[in-house]
């Protein structure tokens, strides 16, 4: 199972990333737990200046923007 989090303050971008994660998760079969971050600490402790953020497995991935499907999908399957 993959674990992620997004990163983020609950804005509409935040929010699209998750969904999006979850979607293409469903899609692909793979199982993997989704949980949205809020708490700026936490964001800063994984060193991101820009949100969303995604961290799979303890591992920021990216930030900044909206991830492409191609990213998720890479990200899920590795």
């Amino acid at each position: 199972m993959k674990n992620i989090k997004v990163l983020g303050s609950g804005c509409s971008k935040c929010v699209k990333t998750a969904e999006l994660i979850e979607k293409l998760a469903a899609e692909l079969g793979v199982e993997a737990a989704v949980e949205k971050e809020s708490d700026v600490q936490v964001i800063m402790g994984y060193g991101v200046m820009r949100t969303p953020a995604v961290v799979v497995d303890e591992q920021l991935v990216h930030s900044g923007s909206i991830p492409t499907q191609a990213d998720i999908t890479t990200w899920l399957q590795s």
